[in-house]
């Protein structure tokens, strides 16, 4: 059962429309606007997984004209998809579209100062790119009570921009902030999860931002949005990744990668050529995925950063090569 995201586009480099996972379904003329993006997230037909639901991610409309997001999630439904994930701006402007053609929002990526505190650093991207930052002076128990009336189930933090990154001691105490939103998501019938990319696996085993939040997040309320492209272009193995997390991957992203792709830490460095449909990169899906069966995911987000072409071509060939495991 498929998932599709649509997410808005963040340009990490300054050059490219870059974003988490998606496919960006801009038109070249507008890059430096807030773009329609399309990823899948397609939740995998496996018999394991019998009891896992489609879901499709749509993080902003902004500046996107009304006739193309329509469109896009006509196309999407046409696929299979059934199911989102958003950002929650994105899903208060896009819920009459979602319920138009039977899309259904069941996790959400929210706005990272919600947790940090630390709304500097975002403000300024907006305004360097003169777009307006939609969720300033937003709160959290706001963004959740707006979750669970659309009826999310997962609530994610997404990412941490490089100039909010700090040492050791600062991913110390982002857990702790993690853990204390993982307890009023719980009490508020959500559930939490951190997203992770590559620059978390920066630096020596046992001393790396990955390993301090791993041994510090409280795994009764803060699980893990597992994306296994960002776990290999950071040196790591997948399978492995997910064997040592058993019980605490609710979510995983599958998107491929690039033979020959280098170790990277800087998300900003992956180019386009990186990101490749499912099966036809390097990455080892159906060990992924039987790992992933195991270690207790109950949904498979299936995405893709950029595409070669058509990004609703790129969708439909990684939901074949799904479905067809």
């Amino acid at each position: 059962m498929p998932i599709l995201i649509l997410r808005r586009v963040e340009d990490k480099s300054g050059t490219e429309d870059i974003i988490r996972g998606e496919f960006v379904l801009s038109d070249q003329s507008h890059k430096n606007d807030l773009e329609i993006v399309n990823a899948v997230r397609k939740v995998l037909p496996l018999k394991p997984c019998e009891h896992t639901h489609k879901e499709i991610n749509y993080d902003t409309v902004r500046n996107v004209m009304p006739t193309a997001a329509d469109q896009t999630l006509k196309s999407i439904a046409e696929i299979g998809y059934r199911e989102v994930e958003t950002d929650r701006g994105t899903l208060l402007q896009i819920a009459p579209l979602l319920k138009k053609y039977g899309l259904k929002p069941v996790s959400c990526h929210i706005e990272t100062p919600l947790i940090t505190g630390n709304w500097k650093p975002w403000l300024a991207r907006a305004a360097q790119r003169k777009t307006p930052y939609a969720s300033e002076g937003a709160t959290l128990q706001q963004t959740m009570e707006d979750l669970t009336r659309h009826g999310v189930e997962y609530m994610v933090m997404a990412y941490l921009l490089p100039e909010e990154r700090g040492g050791l001691d600062y991913f110390k105490q982002l857990a702790d902030k993690m853990n204390k939103a993982g307890a009023q998501a719980h009490a508020a019938g959500l559930e939490f999860c951190y997203h992770n990319h590559c620059f978390e696996f920066r630096g020596e085993h046992g001393q790396r931002p990955i390993d301090i939040l791993l041994e510090r997040l409280d795994r009764k309320t803060v699980g893990l949005e597992l994306d296994v492209f960002w776990v290999s272009v950071g040196g790591n193995d997948p399978v492995e990744m997910l064997k040592q997390n058993a019980g605490r991957v609710p979510l995983v992203h599958l998107k491929d990668k690039a033979k020959g792709t280098p170790v990277l830490y800087e998300e900003a460095k992956a180019t386009p050529q990186t990101f490749k449909e499912v099966g036809a990169g390097s990455l080892d899906f159906p060990a992924i995925l039987k790992a992933a069966v195991a270690a207790g995911a109950r949904h498979y987000f299936v995405e893709q950063d950029q595409t070669p072409g058509d990004p609703v071509a790129s969708l439909k060939q990684s939901y074949d090569y799904v479905r067809a495991l």
